[in-house]
């Protein structure tokens, strides 16, 4: 056994928390495409083992990642897959693509469990259960970094100062919920820079959404109030502010201050708007998250219900993938410790069903929850009470699901009658370019598969050769440069990268650019058809096809398949657009001092602060930029030398 080599994937961000005995191996075995060779290769490693805890990833020829496992005994637990006999057909198939092992040990059971949701979001292999729905989590944040805090939507790593509350189901949830809190408690929405520039109230202190700290219509210590009572009300004391709120109604409307009393009843509607909107009875249940399964016709469904402090926040249907020739409870294990590998997990799971591994899923959670996690089955009460809707709600998606999916397949194969194609496309990529009079120009590509579009995989290119105006040189170039790279990390085409269908957003000129160039790097393979709009420019439905040979075809206008490709066409506009847009306020922003190697954010700040503007900076002095407060002489001279490289 050697040690992994350089290129060999790293441990993932977070590993370094585990213990640093624990050791990565990489064992290599043969090309030989038999199970007999995979078993090989696994005895060698297991050879090597001890009776540790750890992880281990299944690898195939080209090193690409088949399946990550985790273990209490490694040695015991990869010696498993020797004994062929006793294998699933799915995992013989796995042993025989295995050509090569990583290992790595760990303290203890529980780190392997979280390693293992780790390492299966990086690789995504395919023998592995897989969250297809992988897209963060919007919380709502609270700052706590400004005397007057700002409330506001929140998703990807919590690093500012605050108090987080969520998750939310989606960003609309969390939009509604915003919207009504800022009418319950009149805190500020806009950024820091945007307050400070204000002389005068905005339009959401005009529809009462805010109480106008950045003009001082409201105290420090008042607003500090409005705060510890939105506090309150995430945190599970929505009855308490609701009362004290009631109690200072009446107060104003004995004391005949109506105008504060009808502002405080407004106040009022919003917090019963706030309770009043939850489809889900969750009281008495705290801050919980609540997963039912449905299983059906091979697939399956889990339904989430998110709880905290017994408000609901939202549910969301999620469908993983490969599932097959596992148990129900293996696959909801599988799920759940994906699934909050990025999410908090609150001290109480509820589930359906019982887990194999519920101890160990509870004490792997404990950690990232702050304290002990308990993972039951509700058996009475409101609790079971809320799994049963759970539970109806997971089969109703699940149902819905496959009713999609059956529509889905009979469009996919109409369009692959259509299109005159031998098969339906499992991967259909879609080609644009952007510029504005040539400028920032871009080409962008979206990719779709049958269950929908793979954002992933999306990709963008500068253009960096062809003439900025010249739309069929722009697509020239991004075909050339998406295809010769293909041709460079796939030239037998096993990864599944390459596209079974070229869909471009263009007419003729477009269609013979793509097809010359693809010709020109011999691949002539590659279906290709060219969506354009028909002689009635502006009229939806008319689009015309174009195929290679020069013909043209259309659909009707009612044409479920004709939605279908122009939903292909409007994503990648879409992309396309919005990348220009990107591109366009980067250059807009852009400084020449941005060109100087080795000078940061900061130095950059204090050089136009001192001389105003980036010319003058260009025409200064060596001992001029020396002067200048905060740039130390290295940076003087190497800001000079830029300049003055004959000096």
């Amino acid at each position: 056994m050697s040690r992994t080599p350089a290129g060999t994937p790293s441990t993932p961000a977070g590993a370094e928390r585990f213990n640093e005995e624990k050791a990565a191996f990489t064992v290599r075995g043969s090309d030989q495409p038999d199970i007999d060779r995979g078993v090989e290769t696994i005895r060698d490693v297991v050879r090597t083992l001890k009776p540790k805890p750890g992880v281990y990833r299944m690898q195939d020829a080209r090193g690409e990642v088949l399946y990550v496992g985790k273990a209490r005994v490694l040695k015991n637990r990869v010696a498993n897959y020797t004994q062929v006999e006793r294998l699933s057909n799915r995992l013989r198939r796995m042993v025989s693509q295995t050509r090569s092992m990583t290992i790595v040990t760990t303290n203890s059971e529980a780190e392997a469990l979280l390693l293992e949701a780790q390492l299966i979001k990086r690789y995504r292999p395919p023998y592995n259960v897989l969250l297809r729905d992988d897209k963060s989590f919007p919380f709502i944040l609270l700052r706590a970094d400004h005397a007057y805090p700002r409330i506001m939507k929140h998703r990807g790593a919590r690093k500012a100062k605050g108090n987080y509350y969520g998750p939310f189901a989606s960003a609309g949830s969390v939009n509604t919920t915003i919207n009504a809190l800022q009418k319950l408690f009149l805190l500020r929405s806009c950024n820091d820079g945007f307050m400070a520039r204000r002389d005068r109230p905005c339009l959401l202190y005009q529809i009462k959404r805010c109480s106008a700290p950045c003009v001082g219509r409201v105290s420090e210590d008042a607003y500090a109030e409005l705060v510890r009572q939105a506090k309150d009300f995430l945190g599970g004391k929505s009855g308490a502010v609701q009362k004290e709120i009631e109690a200072q109604m009446a107060e104003a409307a004995e004391a005949l201050d109506f105008e504060r009393a009808a502002m405080l009843r407004d106040r009022l509607r919003a917090a019963t708007f706030i309770q009043g909107s939850q489809a889900i009875n969750a009281e008495g249940v705290g801050n919980a998250d609540v997963f039912a399964m449905a299983v059906k016709g091979g697939q399956v469904g889990v339904q989430a219900f998110f709880i905290r402090g017994g408000q609901n926040w939202g549910h969301r249907a999620f469908f993983p993938s490969h599932t097959e020739g596992l148990s129900e409870d293996e696959v909801l294990t599988a799920f759940l410790a994906q699934f909050y590998e990025e999410v908090p997990p609150p001290r109480l799971i509820l589930v359906d069903r019982d887990l194999a591994e519920c101890e160990l899923l509870a004490e792997a959670l404990s950690g990232p929850a702050g304290g002990k996690v308990e993972i039951s089955v509700p058996q009475r009460g409101d609790r079971r009470r809320l799994m049963e809707q759970a539970s109806r709600n997971a089969v109703e998606a699940l149902e819905r699901r496959m009713a999609e999916s059956g529509t889905k397949a009979k469009v996919n194969r109409e369009m692959a009658e259509f299109l005159e194609l031998t098969d339906v496309p499992q991967r259909i990529e879609v080609y644009d370019n952007s510029h504005i009079q040539g400028t920032s120009a871009l080409g962008a590509m979206i990719v779709a598969g049958p269950d929908g579009f793979v954002k992933g995989q999306y990709r963008k290119w500068n253009i960096k050769t062809a003439q900025t105006n010249d739309d069929f040189g722009m697509m020239r170039e991004v075909m050339r440069r998406r295809f010769s790279r293909a041709q460079e990390d796939d030239p037998d085409r096993a990864d599944g990268t390459w596209p079974d269908l070229v869909l471009i957003d263009g007419g003729k000129g477009q269609m013979s650019a793509v097809r010359e160039t693809l010709e020109e790097l011999g691949v002539e393979d590659v279906p290709l058809i060219a969506i354009a709009k028909g002689p009635h420019h502006g009229r939806e439905g008319r689009e015309v096809f174009h195929f290679p040979d020069g013909r043209e075809k259309m659909l009707p206008v009612n044409s479920p398949v004709l939605f279908h490709l122009q939903r292909l066409r409007d994503e990648v506009h879409r992309f396309a657009i919005g990348a220009h847009r990107d591109k366009r306020s980067r250059a807009i922003t852009a400084s020449p001092l941005d060109e100087i190697p080795g000078i940061g954010p900061a130095r950059k700040r204090a050089l136009l602060l001192h001389f105003g503007t980036a010319g003058k900076v260009r025409a200064a002095s060596l001992e001029d930029l020396q002067r200048a407060p905060g740039v130390s002489a290295a940076v003087a001279q190497t800001v000079y030398d830029f300049y003055h490289p004959s000096g």
